[in-house]
């Protein structure tokens, strides 16, 4: 199964990456398999330092905003407890992990992740159909380059309704962002 979150590492300067990552994991979360591509900076910084921390959040404007690299400032961080990265204080779990294993033969590298902390920070807030179309859009938005634009811009016309109908301030505000994103690709 795939759980959509977001990893942070260490670049090799210190400079902290946040990036939203769907890696395929098991129920007992103890490894899973990240799938970066081998043009990302979580490959070249997990390639580099081998450790990171991956984030079960329902903050989907924070999904949304660094899918597309647009942070407009660093989420609260606190120190990881045994890795050394960086743990986003708002998510409501979070792995930390090492690296087991690098295939990077392909496009999509394949990292094994082992556990070695799992911390508890707050509850999940629960199940939202707006928070999931909101995750959708933004896995859309990363793909303009090579989906068909009018294809996206259908499925965002369905999402839209299911934000408008069920979603909150932070859903409305995050699908807003994200389809500012995709129009300026039309344009």
């Amino acid at each position: 199964m795939i759980l959509e979150g977001i990893v942070t590492t260490i670049g090799p300067t210190g400079e902290i990456n946040i990036a939203p990552m769907g890696p395929r994991v098991e129920p007992d979360m103890r490894r899973f398999l990240l799938r970066p591509f081998n043009t990302s900076t979580t490959y070249h910084n997990l390639r580099a330092h081998g450790e990171g921390v991956f984030h079960v959040t329902d903050d989907v404007l924070l999904l949304a905003r660094a899918a597309l690299g647009q942070l407009i400032e660093m989420p609260p961080l606190i120190p990881a407890c045994v890795v050394r990265g960086w743990v986003l204080r708002a998510a409501c779990r979070a792995y930390e992990f090492r690296v087991l294993n690098i295939d990077d033969r392909d496009e999509r590298v394949n990292i094994e992740i082992e556990v070695v902390y799992h911390g508890i920070l707050r509850e999940f807030f629960g199940f939202n159909r707006a928070k999931h179309a909101v995750i959708e859009a933004a896995i859309l938005a990363t793909r303009t380059d090579f989906l068909p634009l009018d294809e996206i811009e259908a499925e965002y016309r369905k999402l839209a309704v299911i934000v408008q109908k069920t979603g909150g301030e932070q859903e409305r505000t995050a699908f807003a962002f994200l389809s500012a994103h995709v129009a300026g690709v039309k344009r």
